[in-house]
């Protein structure tokens, strides 16, 4: 049996859905962007142009939500299944968009680079229970006008792993949909095989920026999957209480879905968003709060109870360094986000309020992921039934170390984590130099991007991504890519 944990009554969901749908019939939603006020008012919306508001009506509601699919996967670069967004089907990504890197040996944060993108690439195409990458890092060394494409321009090249992505501004969208049809060859294919996933952001409350709803139609009309990430703040700028945030987000996240779904039915999407709580004694929005985990896996449930895969921002910390605070907040982020089968949690690597990334913190969630997924298998016997074999073995040898019982089902019942994780006995951590978590996930940073092999993309794939992201970094004034090493 799974296990699995759950925070909302189906009637307290229904509760919910309900007076987000009062929310955004009734007070509605502002949208700075013409094109799609239009679009909802086509479709029966009351829009006010002069405002840039609109309010919905149920039936567009139900209409959109009829449409929006409740699975879809991804594919990597080389076009195999990835990542599987159906049912109760949980995968990590790492966090994205940080400023910061953190120093493992300076212990401080510095501004990001892209030689840092390049080695966060390198190492994610080498962890086992990561199954996709993210464009974790914004570096500060390229022209701000295409930091998002050639994040994703990296990502494309060096790892073959599908993308959680996203553009900040209007124009990155066409340069980053192009670098995605050159590994695809075409539109169709892409439609196919989905490679990567775009964050699309509403601000609280209840609101769309012309460039983020701009997002939400650009990708609906090319087949780019979305991931809403409403980002209400309890306490601050949503109701204090849990179920008031939950009701803002949904209403938030529900306002998404129908612009989507209404620019091209059946477009994919998650059910997703990085909402927190408020601590008013620093003016700051814990990601690692309780409260803030709590929130996540409810609005997951909404989600599902909506028929939609979802995603959530909650496998991550917001200590500073790689300490105990880090693992406290970012393995019980982890656990519950699985338990409540959450199906892309994004979130490993970050810490600091999701500004700062850390490769070594990286290479430790990986595996706390490991150890999350042995904890969703379960517990089921295993030729465990009739016992007495078993037990006469064990009074006959005194121990089952080489038992066929013990051979056969090991590795399937135990995790076994990697070096970065320490179980030897004192002595042996003596002998072999008493090394801190940071020194071993270090050394095991080291080590895994030392191991890395390049990705099998064909040749001609990768030149064509080169003179495209090339010819897009020129017209900013940027005449060379920073070389990949």
């Amino acid at each position: 049996m799974r296990p699995k944990v759950r925070f909302l009554s189906d009637d307290l969901i229904e509760e919910i859905i309900s007076e987000a749908r009062e929310i955004l019939c009734k007070l509605g939603v502002t949208i700075h962007n013409k094109k799609i006020l239009s679009l909802l008012s086509g479709h029966g919306a009351e829009v006010d142009g002069e405002k840039h508001h609109v309010l919905f009506k149920n039936d567009l509601i139900d209409r959109a939500l009829k449409t929006a699919p409740n699975s879809f996967k991804l594919y990597d670069v080389l076009g195999n299944e990835a990542v599987d967004l159906s049912g109760n089907n949980v995968n990590f990504t790492p966090g994205s968009a940080a400023i910061y890197m953190q120093d493992i040996d300076s212990r401080k944060a510095r501004r990001a680079t892209t030689e840092d993108y390049i080695k966060y690439s390198k190492l994610v195409s080498r962890l086992e229970h990561i199954a996709s990458q993210a464009t974790a890092v914004v570096p500060s060394d390229v022209p701000e006008n295409i930091s998002d494409s050639i994040r994703l321009y990296y990502s494309l090249m060096l790892c073959e792993k599908p993308v959680v992505t996203g553009a900040f501004t209007i124009d990155a969208f066409s340069i980053m949909r192009d670098l995605q049809l050159a590994v695809r060859g075409n539109k169709e294919e892409l439609k196919n095989k989905p490679l990567t996933v775009f964050s699309v952001c509403p601000t609280s409350p209840l609101k769309w920026s012309d460039v983020t709803s701009q997002n939400l139609v650009d990708c609906a009309v090319n087949n780019i999957a979305v991931e809403y990430i409403s980002m209400p703040m309890a306490g601050f700028i949503a109701p204090v209480t849990l179920v008031g945030t939950l009701v803002q987000h949904t209403a938030e996240t529900l306002s998404g879905v129908v612009i989507t779904q209404l620019t091209n039915p059946g477009a994919p999407a998650l059910y997703g968003g990085s909402p927190a709580i408020f601590d008013i004694r620093y003016e700051t929005t814990p990601m690692g709060a309780i409260e803030t985990q709590m929130i996540d896996c409810a609005y997951s449930e909404i989600g599902k109870y909506l028929g939609l895969p979802t995603q959530a921002y909650i496998s991550l910390s917001d200590a500073k360094q790689l300490d105990a605070q880090a693992g406290l907040e970012s393995s019980l982020g982890a656990s519950l986000a699985a338990l409540s089968g959450i199906n892309n949690i994004s979130g490993p690597g970050m810490l600091d309020f999701e500004n700062c990334f850390s490769l070594e913190k990286l290479v430790v969630d990986n595996e706390i992921c490991g150890m999350v997924f042995r904890m969703i298998r379960g517990i089921e016997p295993k030729d465990d039934f009739p016992s007495l074999p078993r037990f006469e073995e064990l009074l006959k040898e005194q121990h089952l170390l080489i038992s066929k019982h013990t051979r056969r089902h090991l590795k399937e019942e135990h995790y076994f984590p990697g070096p970065t994780i320490e179980r030897a006995n004192r002595q042996r951590w003596y002998e072999e130099g008493s090394r801190t978590l940071s020194e071993r996930a270090k050394a095991q940073v080291e080590k895994l991007i030392n191991d890395y092999k390049p990705s099998r993309l064909n040749d001609d794939t990768k030149e064509e991504l080169t003179k495209l992201m090339t010819a897009e970094a020129r017209r900013y004034g940027m005449h060379k890519l920073p070389a990949i090493n």
